[in-house]
């Protein structure tokens, strides 16, 4: 990690804050936690939005897309509980702070974002992390990432019209998946379990607004998934 980008106490206080926050909202696994301690948020941001980098909310990147709430990113954490042994596959690279807390939780992280601009953004704040072990692709999320199956865990950003069966199919034995499934409006928050030839489906939250996942199997469109 860059020598100034957890240490600058512009943001320290701010991101103890948001800790608390989130453990507020019912996250109180440690380890979890401690992930969100380590990674500087306003690194994967807009230089212009760095006042805002450690709000427990969305924040607006460009290009249509949004960096997600710190709180349902932990969320996500964990439900999915990557291991340091797990393969992980990530939809919507988007900013890439998810991305870095799931590369400090897992073996391997591959993450695969449409707009090529967010993307080289991400690899930028990774590299200035120090983060070795994320291999970032520029494509259609919806056909996951076939060279590198099976996987683990697999989590996607943005709202489906449905759970592609392309991602079901790279997820390993004992693999699970998380992916916002509904309309464009509304979503609830689906658990996806692989265990041999049986997959279940669970939602596991309400309500939930994402943006759209675009590609092949899910909404058609320009931009991509955050």
């Amino acid at each position: 990690m860059g020598p100034d980008a957890l240490t600058d106490l512009r943001f320290v206080g701010y991101r103890r804050k948001l800790i608390e926050e989130i453990r507020e909202r019912g996250i109180d696994d440690l380890e979890t936690l401690q992930m969100f301690d380590r990674v500087p948020r306003h690194l994967f941001l807009p230089e212009g939005v760095w006042p805002r980098a450690y709000e427990d909310g969305p924040i607006p990147i460009g290009f249509g897309q949004t960096a997600s709430q710190p709180s349902l990113q932990a969320y996500y954490l964990s439900l999915l509980a990557p291991t340091p042994n797990d393969k992980v596959l990530e939809i919507g690279t988007g900013s890439g702070y998810l991305t870095a807390l799931l590369a400090l939780m897992a073996d391997r992280v591959y993450s695969v974002e449409r707009v090529r601009e967010l993307s080289a953004r991400a690899r930028k704040a990774l590299d200035t992390m120090g983060v070795k072990n994320v291999a970032l692709l520029v494509g259609d999320g919806t056909i996951g990432w076939r060279k590198y199956q099976p996987f683990d865990v697999v989590v996607v950003s943005a709202a489906s019209p449905s759970i592609p069966n392309a991602l079901v199919d790279q997820l390993a034995d004992e693999g699970r998946m998380l992916i916002p499934v509904g309309s464009r409006e509304s979503q609830d928050l689906v658990l996806v379990r692989k265990t041999g030839f049986v997959v279940t489906e669970e939602v596991v939250k309400g309500e939930c607004t994402f943006v759209p996942l675009l590609g092949r199997f899910a909404w058609d469109g320009e931009a991509g998934a955050s």
